[in-house]
C-alpha cells in the first residue's frame, strides 16, 4: 500500500507534467524579413530622440529592387507592415511642418526620383490599404547609385546643418529624405 505522501508525489508530478503541456507555446519561426528601429540619436544612452522609424527589412534575394519596388507605385517602405515613423518634436518636410506624433511612411518609387509620403494612417499592412487623403506631407527627393551593394533593405539616420537625413538604401539605390529643424 502506498503512503499519502508517495500518492501526492504522483499527483504533483502529474499535475506539473499536465501543466507544463497545457503552458506550452509554439513559437513562430524567424520572420523572413525581420522588423529593425533606426533612430536619431541611434545611442540607447540618450533619451532625447527626435526621429525614430520601425521597418521591416526584406531581402533582394536574385530579385531585382523593381520587381520588389515597383516604379510609378506606392511602396510601403520595407516589408510586412507599412513603418511607423515617430517624430518627437514638429520637423519641416519640404514646406510642410509636420506635427510631433506617429505615422506611417511610404515612398513612391521612380528611376531619377522618388515621392517620400508621411501619412495618418496606422497599423495598415503594406500598401493595400494606402489613402493619399490620409497624406500629411509629400516630399520628391533624387535618387542616386551607390558602389556598395544591400542585399537587406536598410534605413539610417545623420544629422545636418538644419536638421536630420533618413537615408534609404536596398541594392545600389540610394535615396536621402531630409528633415529640417
Amino acid at each position: 500500500m502506498r503512503t499519502p505522501s508517495a500518492l501526492y508525489s504522483i499527483l504533483l508530478i502529474i499535475a506539473i507534467a499536465f501543466h507544463n503541456n497545457l503552458s506550452a507555446q509554439n513559437f513562430p519561426k524567424l520572420d523572413k524579413s525581420p522588423m529593425d528601429v533606426a533612430a536619431y540619436p541611434k545611442d540607447y544612452k540618450v533619451s532625447d530622440k527626435q526621429i525614430k522609424i520601425t521597418y521591416s527589412r526584406p531581402q533582394l534575394k536574385e530579385r531585382p529592387l523593381s520587381k520588389l519596388a515597383p516604379n510609378g507605385k506606392v511602396w510601403r517602405t520595407g516589408a510586412n507592415e507599412a513603418p511607423e515613423l515617430v517624430l518627437y518634436s514638429d520637423m519641416k518636410f519640404g514646406d510642410t511642418t509636420v506635427k510631433a506624433g506617429t505615422y506611417s511612411f511610404y515612398v513612391m518609387p521612380g528611376e531619377k526620383e522618388w515621392t517620400a509620403i508621411i501619412n495618418t494612417d496606422l497599423n495598415t499592412w503594406g500598401a493595400y490599404f494606402y489613402d493619399e487623403k490620409k497624406d500629411v506631407a509629400r516630399l520628391k527627393i533624387p535618387v542616386t547609385t551607390a558602389n556598395e551593394v544591400l542585399e537587406a533593405f536598410s534605413i539610417a539616420f545623420s544629422k545636418t546643418d538644419t536638421g536630420l537625413n533618413m537615408h534609404l538604401g536596398w541594392g545600389n539605390t540610394r535615396v536621402i529624405v531630409p528633415f529640417n529643424n
